[in-house]
């Protein structure tokens, strides 16, 4: 469903989340050997996130990444969006030109009933499902979740 610079891209943003200060930024080359992403990739995506303001990004030798927001403002929606867009909450599951979910004179497609609440939970889940809230999730539980 999500596609794997989405997942990395919500992993580098707990990441952030429970490792870095106010004052202080990670660099990239810590946050790609921890979270085992290569460099060049992560910086694409840990870029992405910075343009539209949910990291922060300083350069220079005590540069690096940092949350552009409070954990509570940023939602799992948030980075979906940056990264993969919404067409998984709006569009036909199997691609038919023709469903309702891509053309509103359309028919519906053989599993489209069945699937639009299925995407509307995951649109809600998605939309309030916050760092904070998984921040919280994981508390006492480090040494069994790996990011």
């Amino acid at each position: 469903m999500l596609s794997n610079t989405c997942k990395y891209a919500i992993r580098a943003v707990i990441y952030l989340a429970v490792n870095s200060e106010e004052s202080k930024k990670i660099g990239i080359k810590q946050i790609s050997t921890e979270l085992e992403i290569p460099t060049p990739f992560l910086g694409k995506i840990l870029q992405s996130l910075a343009k539209h303001k949910l990291l922060v990004s300083t350069k220079g030798p005590h540069g690096g990444f940092g949350l552009g927001r409070a954990a509570s403002e940023i939602s799992l929606m948030d980075i979906v969006e940056i990264i993969d867009g919404k067409d998984v909450f709006t569009t036909c599951l199997i691609g038919l030109k023709s469903c309702k979910s891509n053309d509103k004179e359309g028919y519906a497609c053989p599993v489209h009933e069945q699937y639009s609440g299925i995407r509307q939970q995951l649109y809600t889940f998605f939309s309030s499902e916050t760092i904070e809230l998984i921040l919280g999730k994981m508390e006492g539980k480090t040494d069994y979740i790996k990011l």
